[in-house]
C-alpha cells in the first residue's frame, strides 16, 4: 500500500471533490447540533463523512474509523483493521466552520498496524493541500515541507500552538503566566496545527489529548517534514493512549528537546 503514488493522488482528488460539493456549499449555512456526549456536529460533518466513505472504499477497501461514528463502531473497526484502515475527520474544526472562522480542514489517513502510512489534510478556504506518504516526504500543494527558511533554535524566539483544555492545572498556570516562548496561538483545528508545525508556521505545539482522527494524518505529515513529537509522559508518541494522545511537537530537533524538557519540568 505504501509508496503508491496513484493511491495518494486518488485520495487527494477525492478530498478536493468532497470539499467542493459537500463542505463549501454548507459553509455559513448549517446549524450546530450536539451528540449525546455534548460534542458539536453539523449536517456538513455527516454529509462529508458519507461522501468520503463512498470514495475511499473504492480506492482501498479497508476498515474505516471516523469521528462521526459511535464509540463502539470506532473500536470495532480499529480492532479489525490492522492490515488497512482509513481514519477520517470529515471537518476538523467544526466550531470554526459553524462560526465562519476560516480555519478548518478535511483530514484523511491510511493506517496499517497502528501507524499512518499516508496522510492528506485539506484546507478548502485557503486551497492548501498538505500530504505525505511514509518515507516519501511531506508537501504543501507541490512544495516540500517545511516551507519556512528560518527556524528558531531557542525557545524564547519561538511561536507556539497551545491548546490548554486538557493540560493539568500546574502546567496550564505556568504556560499562561511564565511561558518560555515568544508568542502563542490557538486556532481550534488540530489537523491544521500539525500541518502548520510541519510547514514551520508554528515552531512549537502542545496538546493535552487528541483523538485518533485528530493526529492520524497530521503526525505523519510532521514526521515526513523532519519534525519531532512525543507525549507528555512517553518519548515514543505511538505508545501514548490510542484514543486520547497527548502531543509535544516541534520542527527543529534542538528546539524540540528544549520544549519537551521545559514541559516535563513544569507539569
Amino acid at each position: 500500500m505504501a509508496g503508491n503514488i496513484d493511491m495518494l493522488n486518488a485520495v487527494i482528488n477525492a478530498v478536493k471533490e468532497v470539499a467542493k460539493y459537500e463542505v463549501i456549499p454548507r459553509y455559513l449555512k448549517v446549524e450546530r447540533q450536539y451528540k449525546h456526549d455534548g460534542s458539536l456536529y453539523t449536517d456538513a460533518d455527516v454529509a462529508t463523512q458519507e461522501a468520503l466513505l463512498q470514495r475511499l472504499e473504492k480506492i482501498y477497501p479497508g476498515k474505516i474509523v471516523s469521528e462521526e461514528m459511535s464509540l463502539k463502531q470506532q473500536q470495532d473497526q480499529w480492532n479489525s483493521g490492522s492490515k488497512g484502515l482509513w481514519c477520517i475527520d470529515p471537518i476538523d474544526g467544526t466550531t470554526n466552520f459553524v462560526n465562519g472562522i476560516p480555519y478548518f480542514a478535511i483530514s484523511v489517513a491510511l493506517m496499517r498496524h497502528g501507524r499512518s502510512i499516508l496522510g492528506v489534510i485539506y484546507d478548502p478556504i485557503a486551497d492548501e493541500m498538505f500530504y505525505a506518504e511514509k518515507g516519501k516526504g511531506a508537501f504543501l500543494n507541490d512544495t516540500r515541507l517545511p516551507i519556512k527558511k528560518y527556524i528558531p533554535t531557542l525557545l524564547n524566539n519561538a511561536v507556539a500552538s497551545i491548546d490548554l483544555k486538557r493540560l493539568n492545572k500546574r502546567l496550564t498556570a505556568t504556560v499562561s503566566t511564565t511561558p518560555p516562548y515568544a508568542s502563542q496561538r490557538n486556532f481550534g483545528a488540530c489537523a491544521l496545527d500539525w500541518c502548520f508545525t510541519a510547514a514551520g508556521r508554528f515552531d512549537l505545539s502542545l496538546h493535552g489529548g487528541q483523538n485518533l482522527w485528530d493526529y492520524a494524518a497530521g503526525s505523519l505529515i510532521l514526521e515526513e517534514s523532519g519534525g519531532h513529537m512525543c507525549g507528555l509522559e512517553l518519548d515514543d508518541f505511538w505508545k501514548e493512549p490510542l484514543w486520547q494522545r497527548s502531543v509535544i511537537a516541534a520542527l527543529d530537533s534542538h528546539l524540540f528537546i528544549q520544549w519537551r524538557d521545559w514541559i516535563r519540568t513544569n507539569q
